[in-house]
């Protein structure tokens, strides 16, 4: 079947992917990545031990409605994930993935992790229609919504190497959409780039992926 031929709500389902593998390539091999030597990238999630020039300080508003920074989440490991609340398919597929995984572990090793979505579409996805999305019950059930100002979102997108656009679309119900990137992001508990999981990534493998990182990143007494 021709790519033209194919259902309307598959095109973004099939960039997305794209979009994270081409996204893990540069953060891994290209210039957003910096490998001390021997560095070797593991199979679905992506990781490195030099440093990636990934993350930074933000200050947003929770679904709460509370103002928020990168330093109060200091001492927690991250799940963050970029995207909005009118996403039809590959946000609430991330999100889930995302819960999914966190469900396979031990209760309290998956406590440790605490899961973010971070909206790419500030005009709609106010504190109130997050703190509704956030509270889905296939999402993982600490999961914060964070949204801002869009120079806030802007900045903390730019932070991430995550990119988004506007994208009108007279074929949805929604007035526009947003193109994005859709990765997965594991940040440590400094704040720093740890792995990514492309879109796609099955469930098992994040999950053992986090297990691998507890392991590696015990709690200190």
């Amino acid at each position: 079947m021709n790519l033209s031929d194919r259902p309307v709500w598959l095109l973004p389902v099939i960039a997305a992917i794209l979009a994270g593998a081409l996204a893990a390539w540069l953060i891994v091999y290209g210039p957003l990545a910096h490998h001390t030597p021997g560095d070797e990238p593991r199979a679905s999630g992506v990781r490195v031990s030099g440093e990636a020039q990934i993350g930074g300080p933000f200050t947003l508003t929770n679904h709460l409605g509370e103002t928020v920074t990168d330093e109060d989440f200091k001492g927690r490991p991250l799940l963050i994930y970029f995207g909005f609340t009118y996403c039809p398919d590959v946000c609430p597929l991330s999100l889930q993935a995302m819960g999914a995984a966190l469900d396979l572990m031990e209760p309290e090793e998956a406590a440790r992790f605490q899961s973010v979505l971070i909206t790419v579409d500030p005009e709609r996805d106010t504190p109130e229609a997050l703190a509704d999305y956030v509270s889905a019950d296939v999402f993982p059930d600490n999961l914060m919504g964070l949204t801002g100002t869009p120079e806030q979102i802007r900045d903390v997108a730019r932070a991430y190497r995550v990119y988004y656009a506007r994208v009108e679309d007279e074929n949805t119900i929604a007035e526009y959409l947003v193109d994005h990137l859709s990765i997965i992001f594991l940040m440590d508990e400094d704040g720093r780039f740890a792995e990514i999981f492309p879109h796609g990534t099955a469930p098992a493998v994040i999950a053992d992926r986090l297990q691998q990182f507890l392991e590696e990143n015990p709690v200190q007494s």
